[in-house]
Protein backbone atom coordinates (compact mmCIF):
# COMPACT_ATOMS: atom_id res chain seq x y z
CA UNK A 1 0.00 0.00 0.00
CA UNK A 2 1.36 3.29 -0.72
CA UNK A 3 2.10 6.22 1.43
CA UNK A 4 -0.99 7.75 0.18
CA UNK A 5 -3.78 5.51 1.11
CA UNK A 6 -1.78 4.88 4.27
CA UNK A 7 -2.64 8.87 4.83
CA UNK A 8 -6.28 8.54 3.76
CA UNK A 9 -7.14 5.30 5.83
CA UNK A 10 -5.28 7.15 8.92
CA UNK A 11 -7.58 10.68 8.39
CA UNK A 12 -10.76 8.37 8.04
CA UNK A 13 -9.77 6.42 11.62
CA UNK A 14 -9.36 10.11 12.79
CA UNK A 15 -12.87 10.71 11.20
CA UNK A 16 -14.28 7.12 13.15
CA UNK A 17 -12.42 8.50 16.57
CA UNK A 18 -13.65 11.18 16.56
CA UNK A 19 -17.17 10.55 15.88
CA UNK A 20 -17.07 7.99 18.70
CA UNK A 21 -15.15 10.47 21.18
CA UNK A 22 -18.47 13.06 20.22
CA UNK A 23 -20.96 10.68 20.12
CA UNK A 24 -19.91 9.18 23.44
CA UNK A 25 -19.95 13.18 25.35
CA UNK A 26 -22.98 13.71 23.60
CA UNK A 27 -24.25 10.26 25.45
CA UNK A 28 -22.55 10.78 28.81
CA UNK A 29 -24.08 14.07 29.09
CA UNK A 30 -27.71 12.55 28.38
CA UNK A 31 -27.44 10.17 30.74
CA UNK A 32 -25.39 12.17 33.66
CA UNK A 33 -27.58 14.84 33.38
CA UNK A 34 -31.09 12.10 34.44
CA UNK A 35 -28.05 10.42 36.52
CA UNK A 36 -28.36 10.53 40.43
CA UNK A 37 -24.46 9.98 40.50
CA UNK A 38 -23.67 12.10 37.25
CA UNK A 39 -19.92 12.47 38.52
CA UNK A 40 -19.41 8.71 38.37
CA UNK A 41 -20.98 9.21 34.47
CA UNK A 42 -18.70 11.89 33.74
CA UNK A 43 -15.35 10.81 34.95
CA UNK A 44 -16.11 7.24 34.02
CA UNK A 45 -16.72 8.35 29.87
CA UNK A 46 -13.63 10.80 30.44
CA UNK A 47 -11.51 7.90 31.44
CA UNK A 48 -12.61 5.53 28.84
CA UNK A 49 -12.84 7.88 26.01
CA UNK A 50 -9.50 9.47 26.23
CA UNK A 51 -8.01 5.64 26.41
CA UNK A 52 -9.66 4.61 23.46
CA UNK A 53 -8.74 7.79 21.09
CA UNK A 54 -4.92 7.76 22.48
CA UNK A 55 -4.93 3.67 21.84
CA UNK A 56 -6.38 4.55 18.19
CA UNK A 57 -3.99 7.21 17.81
CA UNK A 58 -1.26 5.31 18.25
CA UNK A 59 -2.29 2.16 16.51
CA UNK A 60 -3.21 4.54 13.43
CA UNK A 61 -0.23 6.73 13.46
CA UNK A 62 2.35 3.43 13.01
CA UNK A 63 5.17 5.61 14.53
CA UNK A 64 5.13 8.34 11.47
CA UNK A 65 4.14 11.72 12.24
CA UNK A 66 2.16 12.03 8.99
CA UNK A 67 -0.43 9.36 9.82
CA UNK A 68 -0.87 10.80 12.78
CA UNK A 69 -1.21 14.31 11.48
CA UNK A 70 -4.01 12.78 8.92
CA UNK A 71 -5.77 11.19 11.91
CA UNK A 72 -5.64 14.45 13.51
CA UNK A 73 -7.21 16.15 11.11
CA UNK A 74 -10.29 13.59 10.48
CA UNK A 75 -10.64 14.25 14.14
CA UNK A 76 -11.34 17.91 13.68
CA UNK A 77 -13.14 17.29 11.60
CA UNK A 78 -15.30 15.51 13.29
CA UNK A 79 -15.27 18.18 16.13
CA UNK A 80 -16.57 20.80 13.61
CA UNK A 81 -19.62 17.92 12.46
CA UNK A 82 -20.76 16.91 15.65
CA UNK A 83 -20.82 21.00 16.90
CA UNK A 84 -22.48 21.81 13.79
CA UNK A 85 -24.96 18.80 14.63
CA UNK A 86 -25.55 20.44 18.51
CA UNK A 87 -26.49 23.54 17.21
CA UNK A 88 -29.00 21.99 15.59
CA UNK A 89 -30.28 20.33 18.24
CA UNK A 90 -33.64 21.86 20.28
CA UNK A 91 -32.94 22.90 23.49
CA UNK A 92 -35.43 20.49 24.74
CA UNK A 93 -33.20 17.44 23.07
CA UNK A 94 -31.20 17.62 26.73
CA UNK A 95 -33.37 16.92 29.92
CA UNK A 96 -32.68 19.68 32.45
CA UNK A 97 -32.37 19.05 36.40
CA UNK A 98 -34.64 21.56 39.05
CA UNK A 99 -32.47 23.89 40.93
CA UNK A 100 -28.32 24.90 39.64
CA UNK A 101 -29.01 23.54 35.85
CA UNK A 102 -32.19 25.48 35.13
CA UNK A 103 -32.44 28.41 33.34
CA UNK A 104 -33.66 31.01 35.50
CA UNK A 105 -37.13 33.15 34.85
Amino acid sequence: MTETMYLLAAFVGGLLLGGLFFYGLWWTVRKGLASPRPALWFVGSFIVRVAVVTLGFYALAGGRWSRLAAALVGFILARLVATGFGRGMKKDAVPQEAGHAAEPR
